[in-house]
């Protein structure tokens, strides 16, 4: 029983939010590479959602959207 609960915990501890290879759930922690990301904060015809659609912060939105342009820059997103 103990052994079972030492388990449940080391991969609860060891899940995505302390496991570096997993993405990030936050979106000031995106990058501009993160294409898949991003696109859940755009329309199908590539403009930017706004915050009362996105549910972000006013800072999340700013940081998101800055991204999207360098990324559109980048022309990694259309």
């Amino acid at each position: 029983m103990i052994v079972e609960v030492t388990k449940f915990l080391y991969r609860f501890i060891m899940s995505a939010d302390t496991n570096p290879d997993a993405k990030s759930k936050n979106p000031e922690n995106y990058s501009f590479w993160d294409k898949d990301a991003l696109s859940k904060y755009t329309t199908d015809t590539g403009k930017i959602l706004p915050r009362k659609y996105t549910n972000l912060t006013p800072h999340q939105q700013r940081t998101v959207s800055k991204l999207i342009k360098k990324a559109r820059h980048m022309q990694l997103m259309s």
